[in-house]
């Protein structure tokens, strides 16, 4: 029974770990479809993740704070899509300067708003999305095997949490059962074709940006009064990385992109379930070997070990009708 218990343990800290991988990856999933490389992610999750908490811990609302950290990602967005869309620049070089832009304008704030370091006072209250109890939780608790699956894994998680798996099969409906989802996929693949028929290839560009962006500032505002009480510099740690990486392990697909982020958000909750525990036969395996494996496991996939991953072809070039 101590097994099951921190089995349960650790596929509760799974989910906790994978959500801002999810809303990453899918926002993601959205810009590279449309053929926008988005190497941004990780700087508009933090830029969402300042934002939120400064609102918060300013009004005390947990939906403020929300709303705030959406609008500074959008604001990331429109950026990249100006540079790199409008104005055609390199799409990588855009999202790298975000990253750095995020990463010190951050601090400095930071630093000069509050005083403690690049971080932000604590968020207390309605000022945090705090964990929902399911209907049921309670009374099932003490049912074996699926009782505690229920009270400790499904339920008593927050609001962002749910949100960001009913992300997931909305952007398979989005993607591939809406005009929207198809125009989208085209342009990614060929956008003179889209040009030909008489749609904007600049302005379907731009809405997926946007999405990306509004699913960002929902992964940065987790991270901050949600998964946290509070901005710490750098909290985003790699994780919109982490989320390219597990984009191109699921081959920009929607619901194989959910698993890969529970994938690597499990062996995130392993190495630090693992800390200073020993293997049989084998002693105290390096925490970092686990925290390597997501990566790992992507060049696995593109040495072509799993099967090929073909980003869309006009991913990372700029579409100008003079071409």
């Amino acid at each position: 029974m101590e097994s099951f218990d921190m089995l349960i343990s650790i596929l509760g800290s799974t989910i906790r770990l994978s959500i801002p991988l999810i809303l990453a990856a899918l926002a993601g999933l959205y810009s590279e479809r449309a053929g926008v490389f988005d190497i941004g992610l990780e700087g508009k999750m933090l830029a969402a993740a300042f934002a939120a908490a400064c609102v918060a811990y300013l009004t005390g609302s947990a939906w403020l704070g929300l709303l705030s950290g959406i609008a500074v990602s959008l604001v990331f967005s429109l950026i990249h899509g100006f540079a790199s869309i409008t104005n055609r620049g390199n799409q990588i070089v855009s999202g790298v300067a975000l990253n750095f832009v995020a990463a010190g304008l951050t601090v400095v704030l930071g630093q000069a708003w509050f005083g403690q370091g690049g971080r932000t006072p604590q968020v207390s209250g309605d000022g945090r999305f705090s964990p929902i109890i399911l209907p049921g939780a309670d009374m099932m608790r003490d049912v074996p095997f699926i009782g505690p699956l229920y009270s400790n894994v499904i339920s008593g998680n927050n609001m962002l949490t749910y949100i960001a798996f009913l992300a997931v099969p909305i952007s398979w409906w989005v993607l591939y059962r809406t005009r929207f989802g198809l125009r989208l996929r085209a342009v990614g693949e060929n956008p003179g074709a889209v040009d030909t028929a008489g749609i904007s290839v600049t302005f379907l560009r731009y809405r997926a940006v946007l999405m990306a962006g509004l699913l960002c500032g929902i992964a940065g505002t987790y991270l901050a009064i949600a998964q946290s009480a509070a901005f710490i510099k750098d909290m985003s740690a790699g994780k919109g990385f982490i989320a390219l990486a597990a984009l191109i392990f699921a081959k920009w697909k929607p619901v194989p992109v959910m698993f890969a982020c529970l994938l690597f958000g499990f062996l995130d909750a392993l190495a630090n379930f693992m800390q200073g525990k020993e293997i049989p036969l084998i002693g105290e395996v390096p925490v970092q070997l686990f925290q390597a494996l997501p990566y790992i496991l992507t060049c696995i996939l593109l040495a072509g070990f799993i099967g090929s991953a073909n980003p869309p072809k006009a991913g990372g070039v700029a579409y100008s009708k003079e071409r």
